[in-house]
């Protein structure tokens, strides 16, 4: 650990080598600077991960000049969030500019992507054969009509009209309620839902709304435009009452038919199971599309309740870990009301077990 971590100068003749980085805020910031020289930046986040872990070196990481030493990543993210209340008014700044950037980096990576499965979830789910003349689409329709193409008369005979049914504009489409489990085992989970979260908000075709939970249940939809603000009012940490978070989803579900419903959590459940799934069954019964994601992160599949996961698949309501990249396909699967399970098991992902 010395070596990997830079402790101490060379000892003097006959005295004693000191090991490790002690409270020595230079120190640190000096290793900083050497790994990130050295190595990539995937390996420095790497080993800023575990020099947090082994050496417990959180403290440190409030002071104003290491922070804006590191590497930022979803993980250091995590650990600002979750010491939030800690942070001092000098480092705090800093702190939400580390996280800020962060969040700007997986929208980068995944906005567009997501922005784009929905709008063509959405736009293929409102496809009709009966349109009326205003709403049809001419490029569809021809493309799908080319086989009645007339060469004597040089037209396409029309059989098959495409289009789109028409809607209000003040009223969306579909309702997506992301169900977030704040324990302090899920917080990469929660940092790539607020970025997310915050993308859905942003379009008018679906009416977004966030909830985190532990214990209690809080409704962040309101600060969903700036998802900085939205991870700074998280608590990571404490207890976890799953059935209480479905029971307030479930008071959101205005269309069933329309409304697909995000949970997500490790489902080690603190409250009452049993009532859960009780809750579960009622939402699929009713027409909501309820998909439970035991992470949503680029960690793999984590420690779960394998039990749980697979009494709430047998429910319909199926149950796997996601990666951030696949999230956006399996949003617009779900939009389109189409099997998430077998989509699930289609890209490799096992549900349920």
């Amino acid at each position: 650990m010395t070596g990997l971590y830079g402790g101490g100068e060379p000892a003097e003749a006959g005295g004693k080598r000191s090991a490790g980085l002690g409270g020595s805020s230079p120190v640190l910031h000096r290793w900083l600077g050497d790994v990130r020289t050295y190595f990539p930046s995937s390996v420095v986040q790497v080993m800023q991960k575990d020099a947090v872990e082994r050496l417990g070196l959180r403290q440190l990481l409030l002071e104003p000049e290491l922070l804006s030493s590191v590497e930022p990543d979803v993980s250091l993210v995590g650990t600002l969030v979750s010491l939030s209340s800690a942070i001092p008014e000098r480092t705090r700044e800093t702190a939400r500019a580390v996280v800020r950037k962060v969040v700007e980096d997986i929208e980068r990576k995944l906005a567009d992507r997501l922005l784009a499965a929905v709008h063509g979830a959405i736009d293929r789910s409102r496809r009709t054969s009966r349109p009326r003349l205003s709403d049809v689409d001419w490029h569809r329709t021809i493309r799908r009509n080319l086989r009645h193409y007339q060469p004597d008369q040089g037209t396409v005979v029309v059989q098959d009209l495409v289009g789109h049914s028409r809607r209000s504009r003040q009223a969306s489409l579909r309702d997506v309620i992301l169900l977030v489990d704040q324990s302090g085992s899920m917080a990469e989970s929660v940092v790539y839902s607020a970025v997310l979260g915050a993308s859905l908000a942003s379009l008018k075709a679906v009416d977004t709304k966030l909830v985190v939970f532990d214990t209690e249940v809080v409704d962040l939809t309101e600060q969903l435009k700036d998802p900085v603000d939205l991870l700074f009012s998280t608590q990571l940490g404490g207890g976890t009452d799953i059935n209480r978070a479905v029971a307030y989803g479930q008071s959101l579900v205005r269309r069933p038919t329309d409304t697909v419903m995000v949970l997500i959590s490790d489902l080690y459940e603190g409250g009452v199971a049993r009532e859960l799934q009780r809750r579960v069954r009622e939402l699929v019964q009713s027409g909501v599309t309820v998909v439970v994601l035991l992470a949503l992160s680029d960690s793999g599949t984590p420690a779960y309740d394998h039990e749980l996961a697979a009494k709430l698949s047998d429910l319909g309501a199926p149950a796997f870990a996601c990666t951030p990249d696949r999230f956006p396909d399996l949003l617009a699967t779900a939009l389109r009301r189409e099997d998430v399970a077998a989509w699930a098991e289609q890209s490799g992902i096992p549900v349920g077990r």
